[in-house]
């Protein structure tokens, strides 16, 4: 078992990787994906750093992988209770960075505001 060195080290190992947190961020609010939505989602990622993290999201109890027992077989990423008690934090994360860029008279394009005041209502 790995040890930790604050909670902080737990938190960071959990969500480290560039495309976790967007993963998180598109399961909590859709519920569910298949591979080739998730790929959409992040197109800059390749297959298989993807699903390094969607296999490390599921070992650590954040989302879980689905098969339906088809020709082709069917897989869809579901978000779990645990992942999806990360809600809060990552509505928080946002809201910081849009801040943050306002601070720094960096634009935010319109539909992430709307979307953003739409979610943080949930």
């Amino acid at each position: 078992m790995r040890e930790y060195s604050c909670p902080f080290d737990v938190f960071v190992n959990l969500i480290s990787g560039k495309w976790k947190m967007i993963i998180l961020w598109h399961l909590n609010k859709d519920g569910f994906k298949r591979f080739s939505e998730i790929q959409k989602i992040a197109p800059n990622a390749s297959s298989k750093v993807l699903s390094t993290h969607l296999r490390q999201l599921e070992q650590d109890g954040l989302i879980f992988r689905k098969v339906y027992p088809e020709i082709p077989p069917r897989v869809e990423y579901h978000i779990t209770d645990l992942g999806r008690s990360l809600w809060p934090v990552l509505l928080s994360m946002q809201k910081w960075s849009i801040d943050f860029l306002h601070q720094k008279n960096i634009p935010v394009e319109d539909y992430i505001l709307k979307e953003f005041d739409e979610l943080s209502k949930l």
